[in-house]
């Protein structure tokens, strides 16, 4: 026996699931059932789930599937913001004709990296939320850009770089480059004549030059995400 608050939840999924085959965030959830705070929203979904109801689809931020409707279901206030078939939830079958969205996965979110002077990276970890077109195969990780030495590139400082985890790359490419096994950096990777430089996409900055062995790449530059505040 659901509560009416897992009732409307439940609905609530499963309406969004048909209308645009995409689950709702835990923002639109909050709001579409006049919750006060996101916690109340992940003890609803927690207790969906324990129940048989949904299920979360793993490393997917925005990826609930609903398994089934309760025998029991009954009419019940639905949000005011959700267009619904009138029929009983008993009665309608769940939608499969629509997979659920897959369409965000999170990625490891490693502290800030420089785009002008090197500093340490890879400070701790977090996820971040990814659309999923962004990203191509491989493994991939999130660092913040700090410092405006790539902004001729279009990488400006506070974005999110997303970066495929590699140890080769080509001349021209823009790399996570580890400075000598302590700081890292983005920046276009150039070899010259035994030498790796390190090219910023500002005027105002001077090319960085190493020996080979004091660069190793983590990575190439897969796409960029940026926060409008």
């Amino acid at each position: 026996m659901l509560t009416r608050k897992q009732h409307e939840l439940l609905r609530f999924i499963q309406a969004r699931l048909e209308d645009s085959g995409i689950s709702p965030s835990f923002e639109e959830m909050k709001d579409a059932l006049d919750l006060k705070s996101k916690s109340g929203v992940h003890r609803l979904i927690s207790a969906l789930e324990e129940r048989g109801f949904i299920r979360r689809l793993p490393n997917r931020a925005r990826a609930l599937e609903v398994l089934r409707q309760p025998d029991d279901a009954g009419p019940t206030r639905v949000p005011a913001t959700v267009s619904v078939i009138d029929a009983p939830a008993a009665a309608r079958p769940v939608a499969r004709s629509i997979p659920p969205a897959n369409d965000v996965i999170e990625i490891p979110l490693h502290g800030r990296i420089a785009a002008g002077v090197p500093i340490e990276a890879l400070e701790g970890q977090s996820m971040l939320p990814v659309p999923a077109a962004l990203l191509g195969s491989g493994e991939h990780y999130a660092l913040e850009v700090s410092g405006d030495s790539m902004v001729e590139a279009g990488i400006l400082d506070g974005d999110f770089a997303l970066v495929k985890r590699t140890n080769t790359a080509r001349d021209g490419e823009i790399v996570v480059a580890l400075v000598r096994g302590e700081e890292a950096t983005l920046k276009y990777l150039r070899r010259e004549n035994g030498l790796i430089r390190l090219d910023p996409a500002n005027a105002a900055y001077e090319p960085q030059i190493y020996a080979a062995d004091d660069v190793e790449v983590q990575g190439k530059l897969a796409g960029l995400l940026r926060r409008y505040h």
